[in-house]
């Protein structure tokens, strides 16, 4: 490891990827723990205020793990922002010129939570200079906890992940998302879905954006778009599958940015194929 990497990826002797893979597993650990508890807290809460405090308290966790070891960076987290696109936007905005900047999704797949269908995850990526150079997503249910280091390839329990080798769409399992915005996103989603379904061998919706971009970087699926996904949906996911051989851009073939709202990704061979479905389709979201 050169010094321009210590300097790049640590401060002093702290590995920005040690603190992220703690943190993950941390809350982890933490929101499984509140899975068990759900059938007894139903009498006492609601699903929402269920949701609220596993999200707020899981947010809480990692925002102060991290400022433990970083107090100087910033931290940009669901909770605290308004639904909606444009808080989403003004939000990564402010934001956007902080050196070190950690994107977090303390629970990216909370309908699921809910209902104890075991496919959620906290996803936690750092941003240096507007680059995701750290990713981590990890899943407590299947004790999957997927690393990426900028340059350095992405990890599965100690394996390196390799993007599946289909070239076809035919041939291909891609996975989508339902959005929560019914008026915009989801209408378009839908179009696209209904597109798709007959050109791939089959579409996957289980519900956590971050998690299906971490099966396209271990090559369990080949390709995953969604139109109006948030910056923490995304960011660590993205650095999971371009460090796993894949290709990532937004829904035009555009490169990845943190503003990316309308998303593509694959292993790379089927890019172009499914950008031109979804663009025949007018499935876009621009």
């Amino acid at each position: 490891m050169s010094n321009q990497n210590t300097t790049r990826y640590s401060v002093g002797s702290k590995s920005f990827t040690a603190v992220a893979i703690n943190t993950a597993s941390k809350t982890g650990e933490w929101i499984q723990s509140k899975l068990g508890d759900f059938n007894s807290l139903q009498t006492k809460y609601s699903a929402h205020d269920l949701v609220t405090e596993v999200d707020k308290g899981a947010e809480t966790m990692i925002r102060n793990l991290i400022q433990t070891h970083f107090p100087t960076h910033a931290i940009l987290g669901e909770e605290g922002v308004e639904p909606g696109p444009a808080a989403s936007q003004s939000a990564l905005e402010q934001m956007r010129g902080e050196e070190y900047l950690w994107i977090v999704d303390p629970l990216d797949g909370t309908t699921n939570f809910v209902h104890g269908f075991p496919f959620f995850s906290v996803s936690i990526a750092l941003a240096h200079k507007g680059e995701v150079i750290v990713g981590v997503v990890y899943n407590p249910v299947h004790n999957e906890l997927y690393v990426a280091e900028k340059g350095k390839g992405a990890y599965l329990k100690g394996k390196k992940m390799q993007v599946s080798s289909d070239k076809l769409l035919i041939d291909s399992l891609v996975a989508t998302g339902f959005p929560a915005d019914k008026d915009h996103a989801l209408p378009i989603n839908l179009q696209g879905l209904q597109r798709l379904t007959p050109k791939v061998r089959n579409i996957r919706v289980a519900g956590s954006a971050a998690l299906h971009m971490a099966y396209v970087a271990a090559g369990r699926l080949s390709g995953f778009w969604e139109i109006g996904l948030n910056s923490w949906d995304m960011a660590a996911g993205v650095l999971l599958i371009t460090e796993s051989g894949g290709k990532v851009t937004d829904t035009l073939g555009n490169p990845y940015s943190l503003g990316v709202r309308n998303l593509l990704c694959s292993n790379g061979h089927i890019h172009d194929e499914f950008a031109q479905q979804l663009g025949d389709a007018g499935a876009t979201g621009f």
